[in-house]
């Protein structure tokens, strides 16, 4: 896409070539002989925000994974499964950051069709609740009576109904608060909330806001035990017509992917060097706390796996649970055929 989200006013545009004898390592740029008409550019939007835990994407700018690959990238924040599956079906986003299991669910519901996930960032979900010790939540049942942020079309709302039936207790008596993510460690701090809708790496940034109070995390996967996190998406057209161009994205950021999990403080150096959301050492802990979701014994420990049978069990949980209608093939939702060779 050549004129893509310029009319998206969101986030902060990040330039995929760095410019030669600035700070930070230029490692792998291959120089500057390469012909300016062969870089393509393409938009890249991320989950939520742009926190740390998006260290991965400026580690690909700044290897310059991106620029090998043939692309000079626009990265802007996402807000949400939902939201982001818009963009993409808006033609305002080539790549964007979807939880699998929340666009599974869009699928199975019929909201959203025109879409295939080509790898998974994390091989388990995320997803948790968040507390601050105190708050009188230490367990699930807790949860009953409490007021609880959320992101409308955010992934932790959206599979609350199921986690509450497998952990035991009634979703019915929460009360749902509005709330920007970015704003939900300070409403935990002030009271204004209960407990946060959170990911399982913002534990040291809420727990950093709350200025010594310790976090109550309800991870999502204690009972959602098969789950992924985390993937890149792409249109079923661009997947269908340009499948060269999604392979060789896919490739580069998966090795920006696995460069952070490897080196996480360094990540987070990098992060700082474009975003202002978190330090350096926040940014980091939040790609050290990922390094085992990113590499687990469930991928065999390669980056990006998605495997038929994992997601096919993803779909039962789903359907099992009630919260999709009907099953469907993984097929129809997940390209296996992009992912680099293991």
């Amino acid at each position: 896409m050549k004129t893509i989200l310029r009319r998206l006013g969101i986030g902060v545009t990040v330039l995929a070539l760095v410019a030669a004898g600035g700070c930070g390592s230029d490692e792998g740029d291959g120089g500057g002989g390469e012909d300016a008409a062969a870089i393509e550019k393409v938009t890249f939007v991320t989950g939520v925000g742009v926190q740390g835990r998006e260290s991965y994407v400026y580690v690909a700018q700044e290897k310059g994974y991106f620029r090998e690959a043939g692309f000079d990238v626009e990265v802007k924040p996402g807000a949400g499964t939902v939201t982001n599956l818009k963009y993409l079906q808006g033609d305002q986003a080539d790549f964007a950051v979807l939880d699998i299991t929340g666009a599974l669910i869009e699928y199975g519901k019929g909201t959203f069709k025109d879409f295939t996930i080509i790898s998974a960032i994390q091989q388990r979900n995320l997803a948790c609740l968040m507390a601050l010790e105190g708050s009188g939540v230490a367990s699930p049942k807790d949860l009953e009576g409490k007021k609880i942020a959320y992101i409308p079309g955010g992934v932790v709302r959206t599979l609350f109904d199921t986690y509450a039936s497998l952990a035991g207790f009634d979703p019915k008596t929460v009360t749902w608060v509005n709330m920007p993510a970015p704003q939900m460690p300070a409403g935990l701090a002030s009271k204004k909330i209960d407990v946060a809708t959170q990911f399982v790496v913002g534990k040291g940034f809420v727990e950093s806001v709350a200025k010594g109070r310790k976090a109550v995390v309800l991870p999502y996967s204690d009972y959602l035990v098969d789950l992924y996190g985390n993937g890149i998406a792409v249109t079923n057209k661009t997947a269908k017509d340009d499948p060269d161009r999604v392979r060789r994205f896919n490739e580069a950021i998966l090795k920006g992917l696995a460069y952070a999990v490897e080196n996480p403080q360094e990540a987070g150096t990098i992060y700082a060097k474009y975003q202002k959301a978190q330090p350096a050492r926040a940014a980091g802990g939040e790609m050290a706390l990922m390094a085992p979701y990113v590499k687990s014994s469930a991928s065999g420990g390669q980056v990006g796996a998605l495997d038929q049978s994992r997601v096919a069990r993803n779909i039962a949980i789903l359907q099992g649970a009630g919260t999709i209608p009907t099953s469907f093939r993984p097929d129809e939702v997940v390209s296996f055929d992009f992912l680099p060779k293991s």
